[in-house]
């Protein structure tokens, strides 16, 4: 069991990773997820009033499998399989988000300044979490995929547009970390 309650090391993980991604390859699947909320959308009647849901959704289905397990492994590895919830991360970057008011830095899998409950009382929190997720969502539509997609499967297939999509998103990341996140803390 100690083997499960540890994270693995990148030449475990790693190869895994690579494993699954020459399998997906092989069978002619592409890996991303969140291309599962169009397939969702479509299911749900979305293809009667947008072009853009209007796809063979069924040839997808499999993708969805991905979602439950992802969501399942998760609970099971968050609530069974984990001694600590709290992500370890640098001294300093803990002092940083502590003078920036996120006070469970380092104590916490999520800071509950953003993602406790208290959260959706605060309207700064609350809409940070609604712009967040309103960009993540097109802007990861807009790219043609999202960080799964792209830096897995995308550049596994040797793909251009996902070279420059993965790049642009650590950009973005380091934008954000460094200009935008002061200002808005």
């Amino acid at each position: 069991m100690d083997l499960i309650f540890q994270g693995w090391p990148w030449y475990v993980a790693g190869p895994l990773i690579a494993l699954i991604m020459f399998l997906l390859i092989f069978m002619g699947k592409q890996f991303g997820m969140s291309s599962n909320l169009r397939t969702l959308c479509t299911i749900c009647g979305a293809d009667k009033s947008a072009g853009f849901f209007d796809f063979n959704w069924r040839a997808q289905k499999w993708n969805l499998v991905v979602i439950v397990g992802a969501a399942i492994g998760g609970f099971i590895a968050m609530n069974f399989l984990t001694v600590d919830p709290a992500v370890t991360i640098n001294p300093d970057t803990v002092a940083n988000l502590n003078e920036l008011g996120f006070s469970s830095a380092g104590e916490a899998y999520l800071p509950d300044e953003l993602y406790g409950i208290d959260a959706l009382t605060d309207w700064k929190a609350l809409s940070i979490l609604i712009i967040g997720g309103f960009l993540i969502g097109f802007g990861a539509r807009w790219a043609g995929g999202c960080t799964s997609g792209h830096a897995i499967s995308g550049l596994s297939n040797l793909q251009l547009p996902s070279l420059i999509a993965v790049v642009g998103f650590f950009i973005g990341g380091l934008f954000m970390i460094h200009v935008l996140f002061p200002l808005i803390f």
